[in-house]
């Protein structure tokens, strides 16, 4: 099925504009959700939406580099979309050690332990979902979604999301870290970018078949029981 939905109103627009051509721009929504930032307060943030060219490659880019920030014992973005080829860097600007790794098969590595106000980087070379955590803290956690194309966007709290990318055939494609590959899957369209503006009509993405996976740490055993000491890392407030 090919999505080719244009709006009188975007066509205006374009023609008024002088324009923006193959813009796609739409909205997603969460359902049966149990994390309250959705479920109370209606944020729909941290969707990754794609468009896959097809029967070409995508456009020659350079290799992005993009910040995952670990601040407040989280990492900022919680999910990263990134080019394949790109280096992220996870510099700590909390006031304690922090050690990021992914053992998933995304992408593995470790950048060790690293004191506050430090940074480390890793390059990803190959497409894939990785998950990262950190080998001290067992509560952080964060997703490196590597693409294959140039053309990408996540949405913002009110599930917005826009992407620029010349005309042409496309695969809509969406990852949502707490959806079932099943159910993204089912999500996917092929749509055709054209010189004006692409509106798609409203995406809506169930939590249902989500389930809590607990993870070990970088050694693959569980973390100590009991609550993190971060005074016993150099660097930490006393």
């Amino acid at each position: 099925m090919i999505w080719r939905w244009l709006t009188c109103s975007s066509l205006a627009a374009a023609a008024v504009a002088g324009a923006v051509s193959g813009a796609v721009s739409g909205n997603v929504t969460l359902h049966d959700s149990r994390v309250a930032a959705v479920s109370k307060h209606a944020n729909y943030s941290g969707v990754v939406v794609s468009l896959v060219p097809l029967g070409r490659p995508a456009e020659p880019q350079a290799t992005g580099h993009y910040r995952m920030l670990q601040k407040d014992k989280m990492f900022m973005p919680h999910v990263l979309p990134v080019f394949t080829g790109s280096t992220v860097d996870f510099p700590n600007a909390d006031p304690i050690f922090h050690n990021a790794f992914s053992s998933y098969s995304g992408q593995i590595f470790d950048v060790g332990l690293y004191p506050p106000g430090s940074n480390r980087s890793v390059r990803f070379t190959r497409p894939g979902v990785v998950r990262v955590f950190c080998n001290i803290h067992p509560s952080m956690s964060a997703v490196v979604l590597v693409l294959e194309t140039p053309y990408f966007a996540t949405t913002a709290a009110d599930g917005s999301f826009h992407i620029d990318a010349p005309p042409g055939e496309y695969q809509l494609n969406f990852f949502h870290e707490r959806a079932t590959e099943a159910s993204l899957g089912a999500l996917s369209r092929r749509i055709t970018v054209g010189d004006a503006p692409l509106q798609i009509p409203a995406i809506a993405i169930s939590e249902s078949g989500y389930l809590v996976a607990p993870h070990k740490n970088k050694y693959g055993v569980d973390y100590p029981p009991g609550p993190v000491n971060d005074s016993v890392y150099p660097g930490a407030k006393k």
